[in-house]
């Protein structure tokens, strides 16, 4: 059973413009509330139940708005704006500020929300709860892990911050910040008592256990071994890097692997098999109750469509997805991946799309009929519902076969043929391979909203086309990733360990290489749900006889050039036999020409850091990860193109951190109560804002 149908809110209220603190933030208050007790309700093992369940809301705030791209996976090398454009985080503008209150303010908020809930339950468990009841130890645990998970979220984003460490009885308005490592080593204790308090199973769908405190242990013990933190963080990197080993290891053995990447993402509706798959340690439960949805919901759906709704032959269904295309993936994600042998690529994208609307679809007019193929007849269709209407070629400069038909934004010639459906290329032919240059007639900053998209989040189970709020829950943590943390320790040892981080990449390798059988042109992604989903008939779905936008299969063969089907398995050439492999890499080489990765060290690093692309590309660690290995100016500027427009303004000196938010800067006060002067306000925040 989910368990965030919430149930409470808290009327603590803190009148500190940072600490406004509830038990739940305003955005879950009308979840399924049911009463509106006092402070009182959380000294009785009922209200302190209660009030866990309440905290779990604070999961799915990552995934809720906005924030979801623009702090996560904006202004990096993964992915730019789409046809959306937010400079102030892709471009690191000007407008990226401690005023900038949708996204800057409101992660410090919600996360000092969840810690003053976390607060609360550590004080009163041991004072109010029968310490013999055989959840006691868990309520206790939950409590640790989330104040450990919160202040983490804030460590990684902010730097140091203030540490609250107990649940306030009257107004405060006077903190300071703690340091990083301060902050840390809080962090690291929150955890391990989790980690000693927490079951081995869930108690319910979607519960913590000590697998996943173990995961964040991991990923705190890499967090402080990482070079953000250099100035200070020697004396812990040698035992850190054993502990992030030690507590990775112990979170694959208890969540093992799937053994195809794509049940990751194969969601067919709410609550199905999908959501339950062994690989997953962690997820914020999202469903299509919508008593639990709140103000907010899932929105991840959003984020990465490409837009389609605007081509003839495509009306907006639930399949296809609500396009806000905030995100669109740049030339390096697309590089990075081995896209003949590599299955990822093909299983986190989407490249083709069915006609939903015969009537408006294109025809052969007098000028384009004559290019077409034989046969083709004047003033017919060029393609109808039901049929393939929009396709992406993801091809390599080189290719010879596609020329563009002069004023046709999608008209495209392929050995000297107009193709029937809108067609968008990468090259076109004599076009040179470019990192953030013009090139095709999709995806460079001159047509933003047609890319080759995301699909880890489509969601065809929402319940009408407009509708904002996604039905799938939403990975928190997975055991690959712990693979990857694994493997970047052991690189991080030194060249004598490169052996044993090969060992651990090639879990991940071999599972996404193609398996002997495996057909190649099969598309897979939640867009399928529509298939399970009641709104979709007669309800303007676009489930019809006019077809669906949602596509089973993809360009694989066509963006290869690949003329022959097969169905050999592709682990052979996804293996990595030695560091040789990774030095030599025909994949990562040019990237490693572009970055200036010259000694063994730095291929191999930035090689992990290819890796976690093509394993959790968009997965909503990109920034942090960036961040904390101090790579992210070199590969936004190599591989954004948001470095090319005019309001760029990186400065390694201030964007390696967030803004300090200006509402708690200036609701804060000295210990006499006076407010803090302008110098004051300056010096508590972060440089160069």
């Amino acid at each position: 059973m989910k368990i965030l149908k919430i149930i409470l809110t808290s009327t603590i209220v803190l009148t500190i413009a940072l600490l406004s603190i509830t038990s739940c933030s305003d955005g879950f208050l009308d979840e399924n509330q049911k009463t509106i007790p006092t402070t009182d309700h959380f000294k009785t093992e009922k209200g302190l139940d209660d009030l866990v369940v309440g905290s779990y809301a604070n999961f799915k705030f990552k995934f809720n708005y906005v924030w979801s791209i623009q702090m996560f996976n904006l202004g990096v090398d993964e992915f730019t704006d789409g046809n959306n454009s937010i400079p102030s985080f892709n471009c690191y503008s000007l407008d990226l500020s401690s005023s900038e209150g949708s996204s800057i303010s409101k992660l410090w908020d919600q996360m000092y929300s969840g810690i003053e809930s976390a607060n609360i339950i550590i004080n009163n468990m041991p004072l109010y709860y029968n310490q013999n009841s055989p959840t006691y130890k868990t309520r206790l645990g939950e409590g640790y892990f989330m104040r450990g998970y919160f202040y983490l979220q804030l460590l990684v984003q902010y730097g140091g911050v203030p540490l609250k460490l107990h649940p306030s009885t009257e107004v405060e308005t006077s903190f300071t910040r703690n340091t990083e490592e301060e902050c840390f080593k809080q962090i690291l204790t929150d955890l391990k008592e989790a980690y000693n308090l927490l079951p081995t199973t869930p108690e319910a769908t979607g519960r913590l256990t000590k697998w996943a405190a173990a995961h964040y242990l991991s990923k705190a013990y890499l967090t402080r071994a990482s070079e953000l933190y250099s100035s200070w963080n020697e004396p812990y990197v040698s035992s850190d890097l054993d502990d992030v080993i030690k507590y990775g290891e112990e979170v694959i053995n208890a969540h093992p692997l799937c053994n195809d990447f794509v049940e990751l993402w194969d969601y067919k509706k709410a609550n199905g098999a999908n959501e339950k798959v062994s690989e997953v340690v962690l997820a914020a439960q999202f469903s299509d109750d919508q008593t639990t949805w709140g103000r907010y919901g899932n929105q991840m759906h959003l984020y990465y469509p490409s837009v389609y709704q605007d081509l003839k032959g495509t009306s907006r269904d639930i399949s296809g997805g609500r396009e806000f295309s905030y995100a669109r993936a740049t030339n390096y994600t697309i590089d990075v991946f081995d896209r003949v042998n590599d299955s990822r690529f093909w299983k986190s994208f989407i490249t083709t799309y069915g006609c939903n609307n015969t009537k408006t679809a294109p025809v052969w007019d007098s000028i384009n009929a004559p290019l077409g193929p034989p046969g083709t007849i004047k003033d017919t269709k060029r393609f109808v519902g039901g049929e393939l209407a929009i396709k992406y070629i993801v091809n390599d400069a080189g290719d010879t076969r596609y020329e563009s038909v002069k004023d046709d934004e999608t008209g495209v010639l392929k050995n000297g043929v107009m193709e029937n459906t809108h067609t968008f290329v990468r090259y076109f032919k004599d076009e040179p391979q470019e990192w953030i240059g013009k090139h095709g007639n999709n995806g460079y900053f001159g047509t933003q909203k047609r890319s080759v998209a995301l699909s880890k989040y489509r969601d065809g189970y929402r319940v009408s086309i407009a509708s904002q709020f996604g039905t799938r829950d939403a990975i928190m943590a997975r055991s690959a990733e712990d693979v990857l943390m694994i493997a970047e320790a052991y690189i991080r040892k030194g060249e004598s360990h490169y052996g044993d981080a090969i060992a651990w990449i090639n879990r991940l390798r071999e599972r996404g290489a193609y398996k002997a059988g495996e057909d190649r042109t099969k598309h897979v992604d939640g867009g399928q749900a529509y298939k399970n989903n009641s709104y979709c008939v007669g309800k303007g779905g676009g489930h019809s006889s006019e077809g669906a936008i949602y596509w089973e299969t993809n360009t694989y063969y066509e963006s290869n050039n690949i003329i022959a089907p097969t169905t050999s398995a592709t682990t052979g050439q996804m293996i990595i036999n030695s560091v040789s492999d990774i030095y030599n890499s025909k994949v990562d080489m040019p990237i490693y020409q572009k970055l200036n990765c010259s000694s063994n060290a730095e291929k191999m690093m930035c090689f992990l850091l290819n890796e976690r692309t093509r394993e959790l590309c968009g997965e909503t660690y990109r920034w942090e990860d960036l961040a904390r290995t101090k790579t992210l100016e070199t590969r936004w500027k190599a591989f954004n193109d948001g470095f090319v427009r005019g309001s760029a303004q990186f400065k390694s000196s201030t964007h390696y951190y967030r803004p300090i938010p200006q509402s708690y800067l200036d609701g804060i006060t000295k210990d006499n109560g006076s407010s803090l002067s302008a110098e004051e306000k300056q010096k508590m925040q972060n440089p160069g804002y």
